[in-house]
C-alpha cells in the first residue's frame, strides 16, 4: 500500500463529485476496485494510477506522496496529427524559454 494513497484517492472523488461507479466506469474496472483502492486493500496499477491522475487532473507524483502541489496538466492528444502536437510542443517551450528569463 502507498501511504496517504487512499486518502487523496477518496478526497478527490469527492472533491470532483464522483461515485466510485463513475470512476469505475471510467477506468473500466468494478466499483469494488475502486472502493479497494480508497480503503487500501489493494494499490492501482500503473496503467490506473496513470488513469487516476487524468482523471482528477493532478500529477501521478501528487498521487503517491512525491510531490504536495496538486496541480498538474495533462492534455489528451489522441486527436491530434502530428503537426498539431508539434505546434503545442513548440508553445510549451516557448513558454518554459519566457518564464526562466
Amino acid at each position: 500500500m502507498i501511504s496517504g494513497l487512499p486518502e487523496k484517492l477518496r478526497a478527490l472523488r469527492k472533491k470532483h463529485n464522483y461515485s466510485q461507479k463513475n470512476i469505475a466506469d471510467m477506468l473500466h474496472v468494478s466499483p469494488a476496485i475502486v472502493s479497494a483502492y480508497e480503503t487500501g486493500e489493494r494499490t492501482p496499477s500503473t496503467e490506473n494510477l496513470l488513469g487516476l491522475a487524468r482523471i482528477y487532473h493532478c500529477t501521478t507524483d501528487f498521487l503517491l506522496g512525491n510531490d504536495h502541489n496538486q496541480v498538474g496538466f495533462f492534455i489528451d492528444i489522441g486527436d491530434l496529427n502530428e503537426k498539431e502536437i508539434r505546434v503545442i510542443q513548440n508553445i510549451i517551450e516557448l513558454l518554459r524559454e519566457r518564464m526562466c528569463q
